[in-house]
This record gives C-alpha cells, sequence and structure tokens, in this order.
C-alpha cells in the first residue's frame, strides 16, 4: 500500500507540528505516524511529495503471530513465544521489534550472551529502538556487573525518549549501590522530569543525600515519598523509619538553638520588651509563654519541658504566639481569652452527670474539683489555641525548613499524646463524652495538618465517628482557605467560630486586649485605693501629706458636718437624671484626683465630666462619695471617708 502527501499548506494543516525547513524531521514523524506495532513503513521525500510505502501484507500476514507472540511472553510460555518469533525472524529479519523481544525472552530464559546478541541484532536494524536499548542497559548492570557499559545504551535510551521513570528510578538505585553518587542523581532527577510524583525516586534522592551528608535534603526527600506512597506500601514503611532517623540524627548533630535565636531578637526589636528562654519541667503544658503585661514583668518568658522531644519546635511555636500578638496590637486588634465563674458555671453544668458519676464511686469532693477543673482548663486551652497553633505550624513549615525535622517530632509526639487522652478506656469511663468528642475534633483538625504537612495519617487512630471527622474537616477546609493570607487577628474569628460550632462559646470570653487593659488598670486602681484612699504614699510635699492627714484625723472627731450634706445634696441632684455608666466615670475620674490629694480648703477644682463648674474641696469629697455610693456601693468603705450620716441626711433633704 503506498500513500502520498504533496508538501504544501494543506499538507502543514494536516501535520500542524512539522515545519518545511527540516525534512529529517518531516521523515521520522510521518514514519511514526504510519507505524504499526513493530511494523515501521519506508517513507521517500520527492521534490514537493511524501512517499508512505507501508507492507501491509507482511502486516496482515505476521501481525497476529507476533501479538500471539506478545501473549505467551506475558504468560510467561517463552518456548513457545519463541519458536513462533524465530519463524517470524526468518520471513522478516529486517524487524527491529522481532529482534528486541527474542532479545527478552533469552535474558528471561537466563541466556544473557544470546540475548545480548538479539539485541544487537535490534539495533542494527533500528538504532533507536529505545526498549532494546533499555533492556542492553539492564542486562550489563544487573547480569555483567558491567556499569560503565550500562550507562552507555541508558544515556541512548533517554535520547530516544524511550526510558520510562520506572526505569529510570531503578537505574539511580542501582548506581547509589555502586556508590556512583553524580550519576545515580543524574538518572533520578531524568525520572523526576517524567513522573514528578513517583515515591521510589524520591526515596532514592533521599538515600542519595544521606550519603552524601546532606540530611535536610535527605529527610525533605523522605517526606516527598511518605506523601506520595500508600501506608499499605512497603516503601511507605521504610520511608517512615527513615524520616525518623534522619529527623532524629538532625536534632542531635545539630546546635536547634540556633533556630530560635535570631527570631527572638527580631521579636524582641519589634516588641520592645525582652524574652527569656528556659526549661520548667513543673508546667502542665509542653511549652507556654507568659507576656510580660500578663504577669506584671519586663519580660516575656517562654517554658518548655525538657522530657519531650525536639524543644526547639516548642520555643519556636511559642514565640510565633508572641509573634502573632505584636502583629495584632499593631492594628488593635489583639484579643484576650477569658473565663469567668459564670463560664465554669455553665460548664459544670453541663458535666453534672460526670460529676454524679465521680461522687457515687466515692471520690472525694477535693478530686472531683481537681477533675473537673482539669477537664475545664484543658478543653479551653484546646478552644484557644487549636485555631492558632493550626496557622503557627503553617507559618514555621513555609518560613522554617530547617526547623521541619524538629517540627516532625515535636508534632508527632504530641498527636501520640492527644490519641491516647480520647482512646483510653480509663479516661472514657470517667470523662465526659460529649467534653472528650469536643476535645477530639479539635485534635482531629491537628491530625489532619500533620498529613498534608508530612504526609502521616494518624487520623484512623482516635477512632472518631462520622460526625466527628466531618466537623474537623469543616474547620481544617475553613483555616486551608485563608492560611496562605492571613491577616493579623484572623485567627481570633476562627477562635470564635469553631467555640460556636462546638457549642463551647459558653465557657470562655474573647475581649478586646484594650478593653481589658482598661479593666485591669481600674481593678489595680481599686485595689489601691483601699490600700491608701487619700494617696498619701503618693504626696512628696511634707506640709501637704500633714494637712491631709489632719484632715482624715478631724473627719474621725467631728459629728455630722452639714457643709458636706448640703454638697451632698447638690450631688444627688446632679445625678439624679445621669446614667449609671455616666455616673461611675465621674466617680473614677474624682478617685484619680483623690490619688494626687484633695484639699478641703481649696476651691478652684475641676472635673471633666461636670463641664462649666469648679469645686471646693468639700464639694469634691461630697460628690466623691455620693459618685461612688451610687456607682459602686461595695466600694464606698474602702474611700476612707465616713460620710455614711452625712449622706442619710442629704437623702432625706433632697
Amino acid at each position: 500500500m503506498q500513500i502520498i502527501h504533496k508538501i504544501n499548506d494543506f499538507f502543514f494543516t494536516l501535520f500542524p507540528d512539522l515545519t518545511p525547513d527540516n525534512k529529517d524531521v518531516i521523515t521520522d514523524a510521518i514514519k511514526k505516524q504510519y507505524s504499526y506495532g513493530p511494523f515501521i513503513p519506508t517513507v521517500t521525500l520527492q521534490e514537493d511529495l511524501v512517499i508512505i510505502d507501508v507492507d501491509t501484507e507482511t502486516i496482515i500476514t505476521q501481525d497476529a503471530d507476533y501479538n500471539k507472540t506478545v501473549a505467551l511472553c506475558d504468560k510467561g510460555k517463552f518456548d513457545e513465544a519463541r519458536a513462533i518469533l524465530e519463524k517470524l525472524i526468518d520471513k522478516n529479519p529486517t524487524n527491529s521489534e522481532f529482534h528486541r523481544i527474542l532479545g527478552q525472552i533469552l535474558s528471561e530464559q537466563g541466556d544473557q550472551d544470546e540475548a545480548i546478541n538479539a539485541l544487537i541484532d535490534a539495533l542494527r536494524w533500528n538504532s533507536t529502538n529505545g526498549w532494546a536499548l533499555m533492556m542492553m542497559g539492564n542486562i550489563f548492570a544487573r547480569h555483567k556487573n558491567d556499569v560503565t557499559t550500562a550507562l552507555k545504551y541508558y544515556d541512548q535510551a533517554i535520547l530516544a525518549n524511550k526510558a520510562d521513570h520506572i526505569t529510570l528510578a531503578n537505574i539511580a538505585y542501582l548506581l547509589l549501590q555502586e556508590n556512583k553518587l553524580e550519576d545515580a542523581k543524574k538518572y533520578a532527577y531524568e525520572a523526576i522530569k517524567l513522573k514528578d510524583n513517583y515515591p521510589n525516586t524520591s526515596f532514592i534522592l533521599s538515600l542519595i543525600a544521606e550519603k552524601e551528608n546532606d540530611l535536610q535534603s535527605a529527610f525533605y526527600s523522605t517526606i516527598q515519598a511518605i506523601k506520595q506512597s500508600t501506608n499499605e506500601e512497603a516503601l511507605y514503611q521504610n520511608a517512615l523509619k527513615q524520616a525518623f532517623s534522619l529527623a532524629n540524627k538532625i536534632a542531635s548533630d545539630s546546635d536547634g538553638k540556633k533556630l530560635f535565636k535570631t527570631y527572638r531578637s527580631q521579636l524582641e526589636a519589634q516588641g520592645g520588651i525582652e524574652i527569656d528562654i528556659f526549661k520548667d519541667d513543673e508546667i502542665q503544658t509542653a511549652a507556654k509563654i507568659e507576656f510580660a503585661e500578663r504577669h506584671n514583668r519586663d519580660k516575656h518568658i517562654v517554658k518548655y519541658k525538657s522530657t519531650y522531644p525536639a524543644v526547639e519546635h516548642l520555643v519556636m511555636h511559642e514565640l510565633v504566639h508572641l509573634d502573632f500578638v505584636i502583629q495584632a496590637r499593631k492594628e488593635n486588634l489583639n484579643q484576650v481569652f477569658l473565663s469567668t465563674q459564670k463560664n465554669k458555671q455553665d460548664f459544670l453544668q453541663t458535666i453534672q452527670p460526670a460529676i454524679q458519676k465521680l461522687k457515687s464511686m466515692g471520690v472525694e469532693e477535693t478530686m472531683v474539683t481537681k477533675f473537673t477543673d482539669g477537664i475545664f482548663n484543658g478543653l479551653n486551652l484546646q478552644t484557644y489555641n487549636t485555631p492558632i497553633d493550626v496557622f503557627i505550624e503553617d507559618f514555621l513549615y513555609k518560613e522554617y525548613a530547617e526547623l521541619r525535622s524538629y517540627q516532625f517530632l515535636s508534632l508527632f509526639n504530641l498527636l501520640q499524646e492527644a490519641i491516647k487522652s480520647v482512646t483510653d478506656e480509663r479516661v472514657l469511663d470517667l470523662a465526659p463524652q460529649n467534653i472528650v468528642s469536643k476535645t477530639k475534633t479539635y485534635s482531629l483538625v491537628n491530625a489532619m495538618q500533620f498529613k498534608a504537612l508530612f504526609g502521616i495519617d494518624l487520623i484512623p487512630e482516635f477512632k472518631a465517628s462520622t460526625a466527628e471527622l466531618k466537623q474537623a474537616q469543616s474547620f481544617f477546609n475553613e483555616f486551608s482557605e485563608i492560611k496562605d493570607d492571613r491577616k493579623p487577628g484572623q485567627e481570633f474569628e476562627l477562635v470564635k467560630h469553631w467555640g460556636k460550632e462546638l457549642n463551647l462559646d459558653s465557657f470562655f470570653e474573647l475581649e478586646s486586649e484594650t478593653k481589658f487593659e482598661t479593666k485591669n488598670n481600674i481593678d489595680d486602681f481599686l485595689t489601691k485605693l483601699q490600700q491608701d484612699p487619700f494617696g498619701l504614699e503618693e504626696v512628696e510635699d511634707p506640709l501637704q501629706k500633714r494637712e491631709m492627714e489632719k484632715f482624715q484625723k478631724h473627719q474621725e472627731e467631728i459629728g455630722t458636718n452639714m457643709a458636706i450634706v448640703m454638697f451632698m445634696v447638690d450631688a444627688l441632684k446632679y445625678f439624679k437624671d445621669k446614667a449609671a455608666e455616666d455616673i461611675k466615670q465621674t466617680a473614677l475620674e474624682i478617685a484619680m484626683l483623690g490619688t494626687m490629694g484633695i484639699d478641703p480648703n481649696k476651691k478652684d477644682y475641676i472635673i471633666s465630666s461636670i463641664t462649666g463648674k469648679r469645686f471646693s474641696g468639700n464639694q469634691i469629697l461630697a460628690y466623691y462619695y455620693v459618685s461612688w455610693t451610687l456607682a459602686m456601693p461595695e466600694q464606698v468603705q474602702h474611700l476612707g471617708l465616713d460620710f455614711k450620716k452625712e449622706y442619710e441626711m442629704a437623702k432625706k433633704i433632697k
């Protein structure tokens, strides 16, 4: 059969990948297009024509036998296949593929020398027969122990574009065993070009890097192998062992403190507060950060338990907590996680059956309280930390590649603890099931992230219900959608949302740090007011201090002070229609004034919340007492003003 094409615009429409300026490329492309199995046509270029001669008669007569030969080889019936193939070669010795299959049969039968002869014939008829080239390389590498010659054939196979990723990975492994590391890497990289998610190639690259003592690269490639395989495969198990081996070696051979020293300095510069880091095996958690502002210190303190593996990761994790806080503060978005007595009472109400069960078992009240406190505090820690922690771990994985081996060991250990806490029969027998379920859901989010980062699936070990898995997956998806574009303080949105979704929002409060600090300052002020109501400790002028002490003593000696009574009547009239919050603001303002000393004889005091009026010292004292009695009656006893009789009389007069 002969096919003729005229080389014109229409020809290049039919074959758009071809161009008229390269006739060799046209010939090769047309041969490939019209080949049928092992049967290759003859292609001739004649002026502006392409002439293709296809030996259809040979195809018709030999194709059935060829297919039968291939089928017999697949079944391992090499003798039968060989007999048919030898007849085919007698009829058509120019067919390179017939010789190639014969070489494969001979190699399978153990006759490597004859296999080489057959493959040489295949290559003489078609030097670009990629599969023949690959087989020659395999025979010289595996059976002749001649890697140098094998590489010559392998290189030609790559040029012929017939090398597959599996074979190339095998070549790389073979060269690794020969300690030819550079050649091994070359073939491994060629394999990756063909298929970038083949786990064997990644594992081989890990072994090569380990031999080169590049442990960080070795760990990276091992994790890739884990991600690309399934836990049923032997390679997965080998890669898992390799990952732990490498991570432990990195942790033991490296100075992990270098990982957080620079970061700590950056945060100290950004926040303007020094950071101390030290071990404390008495803390309840693996690590914690104590913010200077919350503990009345001039330094932040990071504490960690030395009994945990890869503590460098724990320290870095706590430093990122601080980093996030600094970012949020710049935008005035930082939140404080609070738990009031009411929150705790709401929690205790929900776990009454568990409490009653403990009491019925004869557990002492103190132990019951300790048990419920532990559950309450632990649940709140998870509620607050889990949404923030996933952002932190994502940040560490992306920004600190050299920390990944520490992160791997540390997170794996923490997840093992989490698994035990929600599957231990003793815990399940005592702990409220609804609380265990919520704890498990939060931990599943961590496990999902660990799988995404390191390829290891610990999720089944939690023995979670379908509902728990679904809820955790929803949380993780929500995090995944925003993790690459996190805004300062955005993590608090997830704290609120996830807590609400799990019906935990009545157990905690999130409050603006600015508002919290204001309240905290007021609390400090009230404490100070109780200790020194007239601000005597703050007064430096000895004459002024003596006058204030004299006035305080005089107040104790005299009876009803009618001037104070009349000023109180005025105050009661003024405050009559004022909102409680406004009265409280005035009360606090006068109290702040009082800490600087109030002179009863002075006549030009100003209260900014009461515009257009000047006050004498006695007026200030009267307004002081009345405003606090109306706004914060429980604190009046600490003012140091014995005006109870005056106040009662003022109310009657009003």
